[in-house]
């Protein structure tokens, strides 16, 4: 049982170790699931944010301190090289704007949208769904607040795949805190190794 276990821990090891995920934006979703997937060892991650670390923020995102001010991209590669320094890392420093979204994504495996802003978020999902129709692209939604953590659901619809809580509320009307972002960051994390490992092991 043991070799057993031993030889699909190194398959499963090997199948990450080859794969790539992309993220578009780096707050609270994005920088804890790039940070989760390192662990786990994907072999490569392609990256896009445009903004800068703030201090109010800092309760829900994959920073530090000692980084407020800087630009997302370049302290997640910082966090990043302390975790894994062999990543292979793809860094784009760049606002996504309709049009242009899909070039970035076109050699990864599973696509990650973890950006804030809803009509950009609905332009990137729209994007990748027409011009990549073969990628599986998964996307959040509905994470303020901290009650009833099992109201969130898998919602799959083609090659999207959508973690929802239909009952939270706007970010207008609650707050956004860590543990829930956190745990819906690490969703959309964990439901790409899903895809990526689904029917090779």
């Amino acid at each position: 049982m043991t070799s057993f276990k031993n030889k699909k821990k190194e398959k499963i090891r090997e199948i990450l170790s080859k794969s790539s995920i992309g993220i578009a934006g780096l707050g609270g979703l994005g920088s804890n699931a790039a940070i989760s997937l390192v662990r786990l060892g994907i072999g490569r991650l392609v990256l896009i944010d445009y903004d800068i670390i703030e201090e109010e923020n800092l309760n829900r995102q994959y920073y530090f301190t000692n980084q407020i001010g800087m630009n997302k991209i370049d302290a997640i590669k910082e966090n990043i090289e302390k975790i894994n320094p062999n990543i292979k890392l793809e860094l784009y420093k760049i606002k996504l704007k309709k049009g242009n979204i899909s070039n970035y994504f076109e050699n990864v495996d599973v696509i990650i949208e973890a950006l804030d802003d809803a009509k950009i978020k609905t332009e990137f999902i729209e994007e990748i769904l027409i011009k990549l129709p073969n990628k599986y692209i998964i996307a959040a939604s509905g994470v303020t607040g901290y009650k009833d953590p099992d109201r969130i659901k898998t919602k799959k619809l083609g090659k999207l795949l959508l973690c929802q809580d239909n009952k939270a509320l706007s970010t207008e009307e609650d707050f956004l805190y860590a543990p829930r972002v956190s745990l819906m960051a690490n969703w959309e994390a964990n439901l790409a190794v899903e895809i990526i490992l689904s029917g090779k092991i």
